[in-house]
């Protein structure tokens, strides 16, 4: 690259680039448009981070000038700058001792069976936890939205999907290639799949799906699908909600939670919520949808304020929640207040975490904890117990003025006793772990939690032997069949 010349320093840089897009709002009729341009000054947007391998003052000062980067900008490393091409050696052959064990993801035991997804789901709802419970019935219920004559629509939201050849999106345009009404709400403006996002509008639009890019100032992060069938009875509409994304991807790697429901309260909610961000409508009144950013956040508040007066009035009073981020000032202040009525408060919050538990006098009775294992944990989950009579909230939206204010997302209820209880005793095992789990300290910092005499627990692995044991369990319950072989002719 530089024949002639004599090398006298080699050092790696990289540079970050403020990734954020400046949108006019009001010219919503260019929009996709818009983005697109918005997408190319990102390649050259301001710069916001400069990594770097050890090099002289004076190589690092020109670097410095020439892309005008502030003290507090730089960060100086001594390991590689991008890891990714180490990921290279995961799949090389031999030390197998060092690599988790393959867990493949499970059949929810409603779905083993050979029968008509509709059928079952008017039998009862469904929960799936993913990665332990396996994604394809949720891409089996689109796609037999899709192949089935009797379903007269689908409306979908559409967040992060996967590549090219996502199944999600693939049964979304043969249904509306097939003459089904199917509408798309897909968000543009997903961080780094603006461009794929945008590839997968307009395909859809091409099959003749009606294909709506967001709303204008909100960002849409809800998960949910409404599939609308024509039976014998009458319309009945059928719903899935979900904490994590229509991705099959990230579906083997995120822990998530997901709803199929074809309750009529449910179905009702739904078709309300895709009227709503699909016309000029105002927010409807919800059986049990909650939705932000018109009254989730009151909604929180409420089932946290109510606990405290629980507490106040004698009674055990608990609340067991997990989300990604907790950062909103108002809800954690109004914790510290439940938490001194005497609210036993138990939180699973893997990322950023701004409020402080265990400050005598302020929050004593609240802990948190982190777990960072082989599965990145992404579920949003919230359990009020009401006085004993919990209440089981799943939710899309992460405990943060952005999600709460300026995004639409989605909490619902799940209503069925036994999930209910099987939410409920997995947020209870997240809060006993004890390989993986880190506990929030008063000062800020985290301590790696010890077993000390208990017996050991990894959650992640714990949960996914459940699995393993209930479905076999199943399986030892199922009658035997006998099918006879017939010789041809």
């Amino acid at each position: 690259m530089f024949s002639g010349y004599r090398i006298l320093q080699v050092a790696a840089f990289r540079l970050s680039r403020d990734s954020e897009l400046e949108l006019d709002g009001e010219d919503r009729y260019n929009y996709v448009g818009m983005l697109q341009s918005e997408l190319k000054k990102r390649q050259r947007a301001r710069p916001i981070r400069l990594e770097c391998e050890p090099m002289s003052p004076e190589l690092l000062g020109r670097v410095r000038k020439a892309f005008e980067i502030e003290d507090s900008a730089l960060f100086p490393t001594s390991g590689p700058l991008d890891p990714r091409p180490l990921l290279s050696i995961v799949d090389m052959p031999g030390y197998e001792r060092l690599r988790y064990r393959l867990q493949p993801p499970l059949l929810p035991n409603d779905f083993v069976q050979e029968r008509n997804f509709f059928d079952i789901l008017r039998e009862r709802d469904v929960l799936v936890h993913h990665p332990y419970d396996s994604f394809d019935p949720v891409i089996r219920f689109i796609q037999s939205a899709a192949e089935d004559p009797d379903v007269l629509a689908i409306k979908q939201t559409l967040y992060r999907t996967s590549g090219q050849n996502s199944p999600m999106a693939n049964a979304l345009i043969h249904a509306a290639e097939s003459g089904k009404q199917v509408t798309v709400l897909i968000e543009l403006t997903a961080r780094f799949d603006e461009q794929r996002n945008i590839s997968w509008a307009r395909d859809l639009e091409e099959a003749g799906a009606h294909v709506l890019y967001g709303l204008a100032g909100l960002k849409v992060h809800a998960k949910i699908a409404l599939v609308v069938r024509r039976e014998a009875s009458g319309i009945s509409r059928y719903v899935h909600l979900g904490t994590g994304n229509y991705n099959e991807r990230t579906a083997r790697l995120y822990t998530d939670f997901g709803l199929f429901t074809c309750a009529e309260d449910f179905g009702s909610d739904a078709s309300a919520f895709f009227n709503t961000i699909t016309g000029y409508s105002e927010p409807p009144f919800f059986n049990r949808l909650v939705m932000a950013p018109v009254g989730m956040r009151e909604k929180i508040l409420l089932l946290i304020r109510r606990e405290a007066d629980w507490a106040r009035s004698g009674h055990n009073s608990e609340i067991l929640a997990k989300m990604n981020s907790l950062v909103d000032p108002v809800i954690i202040r109004e914790l510290y207040e439940a938490g001194k009525a005497g609210v036993r408060i138990l939180l699973n919050v893997r990322g950023i975490c701004c409020l402080r538990p265990g400050v005598p006098g302020v929050s004593a009775t609240i802990r948190v904890v982190s777990i960072l294992d082989r599965y990145l944990e992404h579920s949003r989950a919230f359990v009020f117990n009401n006085g004993g009579d919990p209440e089981v909230y799943l939710s899309s939206a992460d405990w943060m003025p952005r999600n709460l204010d300026r995004r639409v997302e989605l909490m619902f209820p799940v209503l069925q006793q036994d999930l209910k209880e099987r939410i409920i005793g997995i947020l209870q095992a997240q809060m006993a772990d004890n390989q993986k789990a880190r506990s929030l300290k008063p000062d800020g910092t985290y301590e790696r939690v010890a077993p000390g005499r208990l017996e050991p627990l990894r959650v992640q692995e714990h949960l996914y032997q459940r699995g393993l044991q209930e479905q076999e369990r199943v399986r030892s319950l199922a009658p035997v069949r006998f099918v006879p072989l017939e010789g041809a002719d």
